[in-house]
């Protein structure tokens, strides 16, 4: 049979005591940057001129307007039912960073309060682009690095999975028509579409730094060591693969192609799988717009 009795045993490459520390700590300094940078654009931004994020975040800034009540408290008790649903699905390492994050944006929201009320501006679009490339900036930065910090979008991908006529991006994007819909009442219908608006350039930001804002993306893996890698995400991500007959186009040779789709959340584990087992492995990476099928909108 093609290819599959030519299956070797990968080696797996330990990291050293040293490489593992920087790697941790350079992770741990970037998701600590970002959720400045997150709480910079909420309190000195957005929250002065009435113009919320979506999501938990979302949802945070318009208790806070309502009651008073710290934000940054707000906004870490609100995700901690998520963090936890999280920690079946997507794995410890990323509820720990998750959690680190929030608990990070919660401090750092306290830091940048005294600032609150200073950069009020009249001209609402100047807060939409830059409220927005700001937010979107720090977003980016703690998705590149597996971490969240909304909620709402480890519930999308929860429920997608157990109701399948709806994709990830589509909850996503119901649950935050909820929360800018009660926006209008709670500020007016302009701050509203103002909020909107933001959340449009915020996503358009978070595209430029971990490079694609898709609910889903196809990897297509190219290595000796198919089978293991295979194994490993379909182990560890709950994720179906397929592996496809090729042939190398310089040496001739046969070989394995494994193809899977997973989330944006889960494409950080993939690449980790991958590196891990494999480093000379060759990854090709795309954008899906558009998914159908069990194994991908109701993996259980």
């Amino acid at each position: 049979m093609f290819g599959f009795s030519r299956h070797k045993k990968a080696v797996v490459k330990k990291k050293t005591p040293k490489e593992l520390f920087i790697e941790i700590f350079t992770r741990f300094l970037t998701l600590t940057v970002a959720a400045f940078i997150v709480a910079f654009a909420l309190e000195c931004i957005l929250l002065p001129n009435k113009v919320i994020d979506g999501g938990v975040i979302g949802i945070s800034m318009m208790v806070n307007y309502v009651t008073g009540a710290n934000l940054g408290l707000v906004i870490f008790l609100l995700n901690l039912p998520f963090i936890f649903l999280a920690w079946t699905n997507l794995g410890k390492m990323f509820v720990l960073q998750t959690f680190y994050s929030v608990s990070m944006l919660a401090l750092a929201t306290n830091v940048f309060s005294n600032l609150h009320n200073s950069v009020i501006l009249d001209e609402l679009l100047l807060v939409v682009i830059f409220g927005g490339i700001t937010l979107g900036i720090g977003v980016g930065l703690i998705l590149r690095n597996s971490a969240s910090l909304d909620g709402t979008e480890i519930l999308s991908i929860k429920l997608s999975k157990k109701f399948s006529f709806m994709t990830i991006g589509e909850f996503l994007m119901g649950i935050n028509l909820l929360i800018y819909t009660a926006s209008a009442f709670v500020f007016d219908l302009k701050q509203a579409l103002y909020s909107i608006l933001t959340y449009f350039v915020a996503s358009k930001a978070i595209d430029a730094v971990i490079d694609g804002f898709n609910s889903s993306k196809s990897v297509r893996i190219v290595s000796e060591y198919y089978k293991d890698i295979g194994k490993a995400i379909m182990k560890e991500l709950d994720v179906s693969v397929t592996y496809m007959k090729a042939r190398g186009g310089y040496s001739g040779e046969e070989k394995v192609l494994t193809y899977c789709v997973v989330s944006r959340l889960e494409m950080a584990k993939v690449k980790a799988i991958v590196k891990n087992i494999d480093p000379k492995a060759f990854l090709v990476i795309e954008a899906v717009h558009e998914v159908e099928g069990v194994r991908v909108n109701n993996r259980k």
